[in-house]
């Protein structure tokens, strides 16, 4: 694999596949990072961006010209000493601005170079109402990952379109028979561009279990508790100027009838 390169090439056992680029909410790339941080996961091999990324300009700091910089993407790994699964990390700084099947396709080389069998792919799901608790959504590659999904909850909504490279992988990892799942943690709309670290612990909520790991989620609940009080409160300024701008005080509204 010419376009990775590699730091070390450990024995891992029946690994499983996790991914996250940023995206809505950051919910997968918050996710992802928090697991792979807790497990205290190594690096393990990185992506050449140059042949995926086409950069714009160059910074500079101090007033000196820096040198150009891709976004990374890199692996990571996780050897559960045989306590649980082992796992593979993927986790990139942007999706690629051209040949993202191609580069879907070296994710997964990557991947089946240690075994992988199964691919977890995360993302948010878009609603109208900012939830107290976000739901988690869920697709797979077959019946059986579906069963799996709605023993713990997860919420199948039928039809639907993940963009993306949360997405594409997907597709491109059934083409190899490669199991996947994905989960999405609801995320109001109106905050969409707001990270939303609560969606991104309903979904490390069952990401965990489907792994068989526990990890401490505290310091992700403080995260969520204090964001969460920047949504509400974007959520009744937007209802304020709504009441503002469509609708009518009560003698307005009389007067207009008089006078009709």
């Amino acid at each position: 694999m010419k376009s990775v390169k590699f730091y070390r090439e450990p024995e891992l056992v029946n690994p499983c596949l996790v991914t996250a680029w940023p995206g809505v909410g950051n919910v997968a790339l918050i996710a992802a990072t928090y697991l792979k941080d807790k497990l205290k996961a190594e690096e393990l091999a990185e992506i050449d961006p140059s042949s995926f990324f086409d950069l714009g300009g160059v910074f500079i700091k101090d007033n000196l010209v820096e040198t150009p910089t891709f976004p990374e993407g890199k692996f990571y790994y996780w050897d559960s000493g045989g306590e649980g699964k082992d796992m593979i990390f993927f986790l990139a700084e942007a999706q690629p601005a051209s040949g993202s099947y191609e580069y879907a396709g070296i994710v997964l080389d990557v991947a089946q170079k240690f075994g992988v069998k199964r691919v977890y792919t995360l993302a948010a799901a878009l609603t109208e109402y900012h939830p107290d608790q976000p739901r988690v959504l869920g697709a797979a590659s077959s019946p059986e990952l579906l069963e799996e999904l709605r023993k713990l909850k997860v919420v199948l909504a039928g039809d639907f379109y993940i963009a993306g490279l949360n997405g594409l992988l997907l597709g491109v990892a059934k083409e190899r028979n490669i199991e996947t799942v994905c989960l999405l943690g609801e995320t109001v709309k109106y905050a969409a561009k707001m990270a939303n670290p609560r969606g991104s612990q309903s979904v490390l909520s069952v990401l965990t279990k489907l792994l068989g790991v526990e990890i401490d989620m505290a310091e992700l609940e403080e995260f969520a508790e204090s964001t969460e009080k920047q949504i509400r409160q974007m959520g009744d300024e937007m209802k304020r100027e709504f009441l503002q701008h469509f609708t009518k005080p009560i003698w307005e509204r009389e007067q207009h009838e008089e006078n009709g």
